[in-house]
């Protein structure tokens, strides 16, 4: 059913200086950006063209305004760097303290998750929390998920219409987004971007999963939340940093994009969620290569097409540079216009 649900959705038919790293979002796809004279070649090999999809998604979320210093860190950026490595050492000071799990996401969502319990006690549960079923509604009655003219405006509507799962799946969404929290009107931006992102992930994680497609959504909802970790240490060290000084090195980028998946699967780890979560997650932060299969392989073809899609909404990408992302999540121009359609809805 949830699939089903999907294919309408989405439209989908059957069928200091260092030298840059990878990340799990990072194509590096060869040194020339004109088309490649040889075959396109298979999705194992990504040399077609050099695009670094993890910097240019960078520069979305957080645009500088001023030069890129290259591999030359600013004081602000080097604080941010230490506690970065520091959190990585102890991650259970970064999920105390930076970037808290609201206690009540696993409990509520093994309760949904189990048929034997009772539809009642299950909306009187969601009900006892009023900013939750606010969140809740507004997320059935948003864009991308409202499914006729007329609003949902109780819970028990939302149950009828869309089903149990789905309804688990939006009050997950709404309690994990209690985890963001952005103030300063200057990042609120980043905040609202990077959760948009989150949600496209988990969505499509979900669509394209054929296994545990539950899993693949969570999975993908929390895969960047070492990404929101650290931008929280910014925000904190931004407070100290001297006028007008900004995380705006290529160094800083380098770290934040590959540093931040290590960081998801240790607070994976230490709020205790099943190992799945920090098995795929290790596979995802793997900087030599990407992952071949199982869960980690759907979210790394979601979080790409995700990218792929805002950099296109946002003009970014030549149409060369595009066909070539799209060789890479093995789309045509034809089913990614369709995705993108629905993905802006976010």
């Amino acid at each position: 059913m949830i699939k089903s649900l999907f294919n309408k959705l989405f439209n989908i038919r059957d069928s200091a200086t260092v030298e840059r790293p990878k990340s799990f979002s990072t194509t590096d796809l060869g040194k020339s950006l004109k088309p490649a004279r040889k075959p396109a070649k298979p999705l194992e090999d990504i040399s077609v063209v050099s695009v670094d999809l993890a910097a240019l998604f960078y520069s979305l979320l957080f645009p500088t305004r001023v030069k890129d210093t290259g591999g030359v860190a600013n004081n602000l950026e080097r604080r941010v760097m230490t506690e970065i490595e520091q959190a990585l050492a102890s991650p259970q000071v970064i999920a105390e303290k930076v970037l808290k799990l609201p206690s009540k996401v696993l409990e509520l969502d093994r309760k949904l998750a189990d048929p034997q319990f009772d539809i009642k006690d299950l909306l009187a549960l969601i009900e006892r929390d009023p900013l939750l079923s606010i969140e809740v509604l507004k997320l059935c009655n948003s864009p991308a998920f409202k499914r006729s003219d007329r609003d949902i405006t109780s819970l028990q509507q939302a149950l009828v219409q869309l089903g149990r799962e789905q309804l688990r799946k939006f009050v997950t969404t709404c309690l994990v987004r209690e985890m963001l929290d952005i103030k300063p009107i200057y990042f609120r931006r980043f905040g609202a971007e990077i959760w948009r992102h989150s949600m496209q992930v988990a969505f499509l994680a979900s669509e394209l999963s054929d296994e545990d497609q539950d899993t693949a959504f969570l999975l993908g909802l929390l895969h960047d939340v070492g990404k929101l970790a650290i931008f929280k240490m910014l925000l904190d060290a931004f407070v100290q940093a001297e006028p007008g000084e900004q995380p705006n090195s290529g160094l800083f980028r380098q770290v934040m994009t590959t540093k931040s998946l290590t960081l998801s699967s240790l607070l994976a780890k230490y709020w205790q969620l099943p190992n799945t979560f920090e098995t795929e997650l290790d596979k995802l932060a793997s900087v030599n290569s990407r992952p071949q299969a199982g869960l980690a392989a759907v979210v790394w073809r979601a979080n790409v097409i995700s990218e792929i899609s805002m950099l296109h909404q946002a003009g970014q990408l030549s149409p060369e540079i595009l066909a070539n992302l799209l060789q890479q999540v093995n789309l045509d121009q034809t089913q990614f216009d369709g995705l993108h359609q629905k993905l802006t809805q976010f």
